[in-house]
């Protein structure tokens, strides 16, 4: 497993901790617009790639996307996002990073209900409780059906997977988070291991496969050792968020990495079972002590204590 963090784009004090904690690969987001060039351009991205490999990193995984809020929607203008994700497809390729981690979540990405729910420690974690949704105004677009979302995914997969197999860039999907429909009258279709396999299954290519993210399918009730091997069967497994809740999808909440529903190390033997060698990151840790919680999820000591216990856990179950 290639132990990876999530990196600002440019240098941070992080970048030096993960040096320390023995970190080499990079999972990011996309450039801001600089000197004219948008975020997806070639030079902006081998900028980026270059101040990577400069600090010792490996840029592996791209997890961010150019708009594409028309491409699931199936609104006017849908074309003119699927181009701009080509481009970054093929420059991604270009430049050797192989690894593009997206989501079909209209309107808005992951969501919470609260980002300050209290866990072990008085530490604060995000949670989701469907039931303060129930009332929820509609969005702009709503309401938004699940057969819509189906309709308009064939049609964007028939347009980047092409790319994607030309450029060598696997398409790691990431469930949608939360694993519960519809939300603000927004459906969500990627809620289930069934549902990722179905997305795999529409478009068939090598290049087109998950992003297991533990702490979403675990809440949406898959058994996590069984979906790696699963997907691990059929050289589908691309990108793993190593996370954990406690709950269902209809009310949960996350926690720390040793203190959720999952057994962890029976994970992380499974992954040493199949022969899992991709990225793999800690996700949405708890702020601790000391911390503002200006950045829910992803402040810097709980992915210390993150890493930390994912390198344990891998040195046990991966030593031969």
């Amino acid at each position: 497993m290639k132990l990876a963090e999530a990196l600002g784009t440019h240098e941070t004090r992080l970048w030096t901790l993960c040096k320390q904690m023995g970190i080499n690969y990079a999972v990011t987001g996309l450039p801001k617009a600089e000197n004219g060039f948008t975020p997806w351009d070639y030079v902006n991205l081998l900028h980026m790639k270059q101040r990577f490999e400069n600090f010792g990193f490996k840029a592996e995984v791209i997890e961010a996307r150019p708009p594409a809020n028309k491409i699931k929607l199936g609104l006017p203008g849908r074309d003119e996002e699927i181009a701009v994700i080509q481009e970054l497809i093929r420059n991604m390729g270009e430049l050797g990073i192989p690894v593009w981690c997206y989501d079909y979540m209209a309107e808005f990405n992951w969501f919470r209900t609260s980002t300050s729910t209290r866990t072990r420690g008085g530490a604060l974690v995000s949670s989701y409780d469907h039931s303060l949704m129930k009332n929820a105004p509609f969005t702009e677009n709503a309401p938004v059906s699940e057969d819509q979302l189906w309709e308009n995914l064939v049609y964007y997969l028939k347009a980047i997977v092409p790319v994607a197999e030309k450029a060598k860039v696997k398409l790691a999907l990431h469930p949608d988070d939360p694993p519960i429909s519809p939300i603000r009258g927004v459906s969500r279709i990627i809620t289930s291991a069934d549902a990722l396999q179905r997305v795999i299954d529409l478009v068939p290519s090598e290049y087109s496969g998950v992003t297991l993210c533990q702490g979403t399918l675990a809440a949406a009730g898959d058994d996590i050792p069984a979906t790696i091997r699963r997907f691990a069967k059929q050289d589908k497994l691309f990108f793993v968020h190593f996370r954990d809740v406690r709950g269902t999808a209809e009310k949960f909440e996350e926690t720390f990495h040793d203190d959720g529903k999952t057994d962890m190390f029976e994970v992380m033997k499974t992954y040493a079972e199949v022969g899992y060698d991709g990225p793999a990151r800690p996700d949405h840790v708890p702020t601790m002590a000391g911390e503002d919680n200006g950045n829910p999820g992803y402040e810097v000591l709980g992915r210390l204590f993150g890493v930390g216990y994912i390198k344990g856990l891998m040195e046990a179950a991966y030593k031969k």
